[in-house]
């Protein structure tokens, strides 16, 4: 008799951990409150426009493959998507521009045409020195489980390694170590953003993060980012996963021998047994709501949390200008001090860089006839900074509306909606911030709050807020370890 596992929430994470378990032979019942999958990777359909509500960028879809392989599924047959060259357009503040091309001859040619032979050259050494990185960190670092922080002594040679290639250093001083141009600067160090931080405090281990963005390619699903978790869903129904949308999970049951879980007890009083539970809500959340009586770990209580978003959902008339991409980064003039008031004094940036994503350019089905749909973020200060929302948000979209007319964006709004931190509290995630906790030295790896409870035997956690991190790669990692714990608490469990 195969072993049953409750998956707690249809998003990424749970979505691949149901794959991985499904194709090990667990039978898995998914639990959603919403009814659709996706979680934070969700949709909002508005007067004929569609919008992803949750991340936009896609990398690293192999492992969207990988989970779907693991249900019997390939990923060309259930989730057509075309690479985006460029994957992005980065705006300067005196006006210049450079495309993130796809290839490494393409992006050579690139910063050739746009920042000299120098850093051309520089490249070539930069690429290298990202894949060592890589090759070392995804398999020892990134994708694995750890049981205590001295699972980084199983292998010295690694860390050995990773010390030389600098990985324990700052990744903003890499960078600058390798070029001359500071547009390369920004280019090749704001994905430590995605980590938390600042690119001056972020670990030049996150480096991989700009290997994953700038050298292995971005990607767009036709129909947008939210087919993935359809897609990923679909392919769990069909191999045998049941799922309840529609249904909030109110209680973890334990056993009263061992003290191990017995099921969850949904808001409708309905009991659901089970030999193990995979919860992806946001750690302190499945503390607070379904773990009552035990101490969440410190890092979940006194942690640092990521800086936050205001992610504006706008549908416009008009179409973008030919010179516009999918993806665009605008980076203000200010670096470090913008960072310094975002992270340091939980203020606005004073000149923000920003992010603004055209999917309706590669599907033109997102948005009506000659009309666009946009999604414009702007890095803002979690809850514990000093905005206040009550008050910000009309000035916050009307300089982001100022912002699209005055960048050659269509502005003529037809439907809008607009999320701030106090959106994102009331949604579940700690702090107002969709990116958990911030990837400082003492929350990375086997110092991020584990994806097991000691206390409670057969419930793992999976998603950003444990290991190994923020996301879309991350997650469904951390779907992927979540089963391989389940695993090992249910040895010969598998049909």
């Amino acid at each position: 008799m195969s072993g049953r596992v409750i998956v707690v929430g249809a998003g990424l994470a749970g979505l691949a951990a149901a794959c991985h378990l499904s194709g090990r032979g667990y039978q898995v019942t998914v639990v959603e409150r919403e009814d659709i999958p996706g979680g934070r990777n969700g949709q909002l359909v508005r007067d004929g426009f569609t919008f992803d509500t949750g991340p936009t960028v896609l990398t690293m879809r192999d492992l969207v493959a990988d989970a779907l392989r693991a249900v019997d599924t390939d990923i060309d047959d259930v989730l057509p998507m075309r690479r985006l060259d460029p994957a992005y357009r980065a705006r300067f503040a005196d006006g210049s521009t450079i495309h993130v091309r796809y290839g490494h001859e393409a992006m050579r040619d690139e910063i050739s045409r746009t920042c000299g032979s120098v850093d051309a050259a520089a490249f070539d050494e930069f690429v290298a020195w990202l894949r060592k990185l890589y090759v070392l960190e995804m398999p020892h670092f990134i994708d694995r489980n750890y049981d205590s922080p001295l699972d980084l002594l199983s292998s010295p040679r690694v860390a050995a390694d990773l010390v030389r290639l600098g990985a324990f250093g700052r990744l903003g001083a890499a960078v600058r170590r390798r070029f001359r141009d500071p547009r390369l600067h920004r280019l090749f160090s704001f994905q430590a953003m995605y980590a938390g931080l600042a690119p001056d405090s972020a670990l030049a281990l996150y480096a991989v993060i700009t290997y994953m963005d700038s050298i292995e390619g971005v990607w767009f699903p036709e129909g947008g980012m939210h087919a993935m978790p359809v897609a990923l869903a679909k392919a769990c129904e069909k191999a045998g996963v049941e799922f309840c949308y529609g249904s909030e999970v109110e209680a973890i049951l334990r056993r009263h021998d061992t003290g191990g879980v017995a099921g969850v007890r949904l808001a409708d009083g309905q009991q659901l047994s089970a030999d193990a539970v995979v919860c992806t809500l946001d750690l302190p959340v499945a503390y607070e709501k379904l773990l009552p009586d035990l101490r969440p770990p410190r890092a979940t209580r006194r942690g640092t949390y990521s800086p936050s978003a205001v992610v504006w959902h706008v549908g416009v008339r008009g179409t973008p200008a030919p010179d516009l991409a999918h993806h665009n980064i605008h980076f203000g003039e200010q670096w470090g001090t913008a960072f310094d008031a975002l992270l340091k004094r939980g203020e606005l940036m004073p000149d923000p860089s920003r992010l603004v994503t055209i999917p309706s350019l590669d599907d033109p089905g997102l948005a009506p006839e000659g009309c666009s749909t946009l999604y414009v973020l702007e890095p803002v200060p979690n809850l514990s900074g000093r905005v206040d929302w009550r008050t910000e948000t009309g000035p916050m979209r009307d300089r982001l509306h100022a912002f699209l007319g005055q960048h050659g964006y269509p502005d003529d709004v037809v439907t809008e909606e607009i999320v701030t931190p106090a959106e994102w509290q009331r949604l579940g995630m700690q702090a107002g911030t969709p990116f958990a906790l911030a990837h400082t030295f003492g929350q990375t790896g086997p110092f991020r709050p584990a994806n097991v409870v000691r206390q409670v035997p057969g419930l793992v956690f999976a998603g950003s807020g444990t290991v190994p991190g923020v996301g879309v790669p991350m997650v469904l990692i951390s779907g992927k370890l979540a089963a391989d714990r389940v695993d090992r608490y249910l040895p010969g469990s598998r049909r």
